[in-house]
C-alpha cells in the first residue's frame, strides 16, 4: 500500500471491517492501518474462516478478496445475496478484469480496488461501505418495528389500510368493502394509532416499508 494522506474521514466507531484475504502479510498489514486510523477491525484467511467466526451484527464491511482458495470473493458474494444477507463489499484484487469488476458493481458491490492501492482511495471506499452498511441497519430496523405495529392490526383494519394507502376516499372504501363510511372512519382511526402514523404520508411510507 502507498504511503497514507491524512484525510478528512469520519471515525465510525460502531462499524467493524472484516478482512478477508489469504495473503497474511497483507491482512497484517490492512488491521495495523485501519488500527492507525481509528477503524476497527478484524482479518480472516478465508471464506470459512469468516463463517465460523464473524459476527454479522457488528459486520459493518467487508475488504474482500476476488482470487480466495475454495469459494471465491465473487461466489461469496452470491451466497450472501441468495441468504438475503445485505453485507456492503469492497473487493480487493490483483488480477482484476472489467467483465469481473462489473460483473461485481452490478451484484451490489461498492467498490473494486487493484493491488497495490492508495490508501486514501481503500478509505474512501470503505467509508462509502460503511455508511451504506449503516443505512441498510437503519431501514431493517424501521421495517421490523413497521412489521410490528402491522401484526397488531385486524384483517379489516388491513383492508382499510390498503385502500387507504392507495389513494382511496372513505366514501369508495366504504362501497368497496360493503360498509358505512363511519365504520371506514373507525378502521382507519384506529390503523393510524397502530401503526403510530403521524399523517397519511407517513402511513403511506410506511406500508411501503412492509411491501
Amino acid at each position: 500500500m502507498s504511503e497514507y494522506h491524512t484525510t478528512d474521514m469520519r471515525d465510525p466507531t460502531d462499524a467493524l471491517v472484516c478482512i478477508i484475504d489469504d495473503d497474511e502479510q497483507l491482512r497484517a498489514s490492512l488491521v495495523d492501518f485501519f488500527q492507525s486510523v481509528g477503524i476497527e477491525s478484524d482479518a480472516f484467511e478465508d471464506t470459512n474462516d469468516f463463517n465460523r467466526r464473524a459476527d454479522p451484527e457488528r459486520t459493518g464491511c467487508l475488504l474482500l478478496d476476488v482470487q480466495l482458495p475454495g469459494v471465491s470473493g465473487i461466489e461469496f458474494q452470491r451466497k450472501l445475496s441468495a441468504a438475503g444477507t445485505e453485507v456492503p463489499i469492497v473487493f480487493m484484487t490483483g488480477h482484476g478484469d472489467v467483465s469481473t469488476s462489473v460483473s461485481a458493481m452490478k451484484a451490489g458491490a461498492v467498490d473494486f480496488l487493484l493491488k497495490p492501492f492508495c490508501t486514501d482511495d481503500l478509505l474512501v471506499a470503505v467509508n462509502a461501505a460503511i455508511t451504506r452498511g449503516r443505512e441498510q441497519r437503519q431501514l431493517a430496523s424501521r421495517r421490523r418495528s413497521v412489521a410490528e405495529c402491522a401484526a397488531s392490526l385486524t384483517p379489516r383494519e388491513r383492508q382499510v389500510m390498503a385502500f387507504v394507502t392507495d389513494g382511496l376516499m372513505n366514501k369508495q372504501i366504504a362501497y368497496e368493502l360493503g360498509i358505512s363510511e363511519i365504520m371506514v372512519k373507525l378502521h382507519r382511526g384506529s390503523a393510524m394509532r397502530k401503526m403510530q402514523a403521524r399523517s397519511l404520508a407517513d402511513l403511506v411510507k410506511k406500508a411501503e416499508l412492509l411491501q
